[in-house]
């Protein structure tokens, strides 16, 4: 069944598109996508099919500002959503040797006073506001409780292994962006702190390792009305469910939901990533996250770049609700979500609770 006008429309409201390019190109995938109406895209310094071995999306401050221009242009809405990764220190798109400001990484700053990290915070904000992009993927709450873990505490992306100190200096972060008019989310929940793998490579399991101290920053943020959305980690945590967080509804809807009381945006993390690619076909990923209560599904297309990943996607929730698999009255909550928090941005009312 083809999807109608109005369904496409939700549809690609809770899709954020990753794709190749220093410019914005008539007909080519970004800009017949952004013109459609999606509700994302992300941009990446370096293309993970490649190898890293070729660029993305950015080679200067000049081209990156007009390359936002245009996407912002070719968009329906007032403000299209565009992110990032920018946490700072090794995760950081927007690099000195592009012609960017340095960046201290997480756990540096976490050594010393929030202050210091909420002016690190603004100093970020303040170079994506220069280019237009209005959502960071950062800041990163996982609490270090495997300084070795290879994606979190290897790269330095944890502040602290005490929670409550996480969740300060991640407060800083936050509350800087807000004052320069820039949108955050929080990542990874329910934690990725205290992983030996890394889920971008493949199955990442936490049960062990993990425990509920890791929601301690997500919970104080949340209490204090400093979250914009949150994006879900790729991993299995069988003290929480037997499947991977960004498809598991007691995760999501139970845990994140209903205890913690977050009703903003739920981004998934990259749904071409190892954790995910490995044990699920795109269609029962796409479809299960949804089911779970995730908004907005990242198609980065970092692990493998398919052209046509966005009518792929489209095809696929059409058949869902067709069949019964997904109710329509899910995929319409997501793009509510996703509309409201533009709607925040394009309002300057960021201090609003989600």
């Amino acid at each position: 069944m083809k999807a109608d006008d109005e369904l496409r429309s939700s549809i690609l409201q809770v899709l954020m598109l990753g794709f190749r390019g220093l410019t914005v190109q008539p007909q080519d995938m970004v800009s017949t996508a952004v013109s459609a109406g999606i509700g994302s895209v992300v941009l990446f310094d370096v293309d993970g099919p490649s190898g890293l071995t070729l660029g993305r999306n950015v080679e200067s401050p000049t081209q990156v500002a007009d390359l936002c221009q245009q996407l912002h242009a070719a968009s329906p809405f007032q403000q299209l959503l565009i992110a990032i990764d920018m946490e700072g220190g090794l995760v950081c798109r927007l690099k000195e040797q592009y012609g960017y400001p340095a960046t201290q990484s997480a756990r540096d700053l976490g050594t010393g006073d929030p202050q210091q990290t909420y002016e690190a915070a603004a100093g970020i904000a303040d170079t994506l506001a220069r280019a237009g992009i209005n959502l960071n993927l950062a800041p990163c709450v996982d609490v270090d409780v495997n300084p070795d873990n290879p994606v979190i505490g290897s790269k330095k992306r944890s502040y602290s292994a005490d929670p409550e100190w996480v969740a300060e200096h991640a407060a800083a972060f936050v509350r800087a962006h807000r004052d320069r008019g820039i949108l955050t989310c929080l990542k990874h929940f329910p934690g990725h702190g205290s992983s030996h793998e890394d889920s971008h490579v493949g199955f990442t399991d936490v049960t062990k390792t993990w425990s509920r101290d890791e929601l301690i920053p997500f919970r104080r943020l949340i209490e204090q009305g400093l979250v914009d959305a949150v994006m879900t980690a790729h991993v299995v945590n069988s003290q929480l469910d037997e499947v991977p967080a960004t498809i598991s509804g007691r995760i999501i809807d139970k845990l994140l939901r209903d205890e913690l009381g977050f009703d903003g945006v739920v981004i998934s993390d990259d749904m071409g990533m190892g954790a995910i690619t490995k044990q699920y076909g795109l269609a029962e990923a796409i479809i299960g996250a949804l089911n779970s209560g995730v908004d907005m599904l990242a198609l980065a297309n970092q692990g493998s770049y398919e052209e046509t990943i966005v009518e792929q996607a489209i095809d696929i929730i059409t058949d869902a609700i067709t069949t019964g698999r997904l109710e329509r009255s899910r995929l319409e909550s997501a793009a509510g979500r996703i509309r409201h928090l533009r709607a925040r941005l394009t309002e300057n009312i960021l201090t609003e609770r989600p």
